[in-house]
């Protein structure tokens, strides 16, 4: 039998901050929360999850692991996402169809075109 994929976790200087700040830019809701730890999930029966855990170290190179976001209207979904805090970041992709912004601890993230109707 194959493996669930339960959740990803996501190191984190503030996890209750980081975790809030996903779960209002995703509309997830918390699922747990401790003081080192925060899960967020589409609804709270739903895998797989986001957990935001302490992590001694702060980050400092590309993450080699990060979410695609695909909204109806990215530049309308840029816009919200930054005036919630993210910032737009550079890590070499010249010119392409997707936006790459960095979460408020400097994770980066995609922020892709609308799908195309098939």
């Amino acid at each position: 039998m194959p493996s669930t994929w339960e959740q990803i976790v996501v190191d984190a200087e503030d996890p209750a901050r980081l975790g809030r700040w996903w779960a209002e830019a995703l509309g997830y809701v918390l699922v747990y929360e401790k003081p080192d730890e925060v899960e967020i999930r589409r609804a709270p029966d739903q895998l797989p999850g986001i957990l935001f855990a302490t992590a001694p170290d702060a980050k400092t190179v590309k993450n080699r692991l990060h979410i695609d976001l695909r909204p109806d209207d990215q530049e309308a979904e840029v816009e919200r996402l930054v005036d919630m805090g993210a910032r737009p970041a550079d890590i070499g992709q010249h010119d392409v169809s997707w936006v790459v912004l960095a979460d408020p601890e400097g994770n980066e993230f995609c922020v892709l075109s609308a799908a195309k109707p098939q």
